[in-house]
């Protein structure tokens, strides 16, 4: 099972971070991960001044040249608004300045503002990711690329350079709609689903879709990967974690950060969602394992991603909780998880 952090790269208001600020902590952050042992490293992509990165590609080279090892995915790639071709190029260098590191989870979007800023229509947004979602697996599949469809010049003969060291990993990105399930299943592409909310049932419904969906079209089981997000704290102690979390996931989720998009969440709330089902991944390096190995138990889970700084958390709390999930959570989760156990789904 593999396990990682990520980061949406959310600024503050009436803080002082920056942009730059930011993306000089999310750097430090990637290496950290994987000084302490941890499998992949996520940045998010963005298209409004409350966040820091547009372009995951772009820092993701940077965090490269300081590491050897650690996968470098996004979480997500706005791919419903890109240019397929300009997103392949991009990792597709990436995956040479990293050796091999890079990885795309392609996402339709939760906010309007993208939509706008490159001139796309988000009443076809499903069709918008699904002609880009084919074009994109078409350039990394096909030596030559000949295409036409809806939204986007036609391809004759195409041959986008460079050329990445293999075939880049896509991966689809779903929330909680089962239509896109259904389509990660059914394009035998891997599934990143952000639990954000609700228990592990919610979670399952999800799962059982895409595999059934995967299933149909006769991909193998072993291709049907699922990874799961969540926000993620790893304390101390429950209730130092709980204590300490708190004003910062509080202020994450309000409508005020998120342009009335958001809501409010008291302390008992938050402490509900934390509990052992929950989808919140927060608490003790006790309590943070049983939880992972919950996903892989009842799941099948075959990644594990925290979003490891949101709301303003200062930088030292986010390098403990790093520390404490790489040099305590993963260890016990890889010890539980024998080779023997590791690719059997319930």
């Amino acid at each position: 099972m593999e396990l990682g952090v990520f980061s949406l790269s959310d600024i503050v208001a009436d803080s002082p971070d920056t942009a730059a600020s930011r993306i000089d902590d999310i750097v430090e952050y990637g290496v950290l991960a994987e000084q302490h042992g941890l499998d992949v490293f996520g940045i998010g992509e963005h298209h409004t001044r409350q966040f820091a990165v547009s372009s995951p590609a772009v820092v993701h080279a940077a965090i490269a040249r300081a590491t050897r090892r650690i996968t470098l995915t996004t979480t997500a790639t706005v791919l419903s608004v890109l240019d397929p071709v300009r997103v392949y190029q991009d990792f597709a260098t990436l995956d040479l300045v990293s050796h091999g590191r890079a990885e795309i989870i392609a996402g339709r979007s939760a906010f309007t503002e993208p939509f706008a800023l490159f001139g796309e229509d988000m009443s076809q947004l499903d069709d918008l990711f699904a002609e880009k979602l084919d074009l994109l697996l078409r350039l990394r599949d096909e030596e030559r690329v000949s295409w036409q469809g809806r939204f986007r010049p036609p391809l004759h003969d195409a041959a986008p350079n460079p050329q990445p060291t293999g075939a880049l990993p896509v991966w689809v990105a779903v929330g909680g709609t089962p239509s896109s399930a259904q389509r990660a299943g059914r394009l035998g592409l891997p599934m990143a689903l952000g639990l954000i909310g609700g228990t592990l049932d919610h979670a399952k419904r999800l799962i059982d879709v895409y595999r059934a969906s995967g299933r149909a079209a006769g991909h193998p089981e072993e291709r049907l990967t699922v990874g799961v997000t969540s926000h993620f704290y790893v304390g101390e102690s429950r209730e130092q974690a709980l204590e300490e979390l708190f004003p910062y996931y509080q202020r994450y989720l309000s409508p005020l950060t998120n342009g009335g998009r958001g809501y409010h969440v008291d302390q008992p709330t938050m402490a509900q969602m934390a509990a052992r089902r929950g989808a919140l991944m927060v608490g003790g390096p006790r309590e943070v394992a049983e939880k992972i190995l919950d996903l892989r138990a009842e799941l099948g889970v075959d990644r594990f991603l925290g979003q490891v700084d949101l709301g303003g958390m200062p930088a030292a709390m986010v390098r403990d909780s790093i520390r404490r999930f790489g040099d305590v959570v993963a260890p016990a989760v890889r010890h539980v998880l024998t080779p023997s156990t590791r690719g059997n789904h319930p």
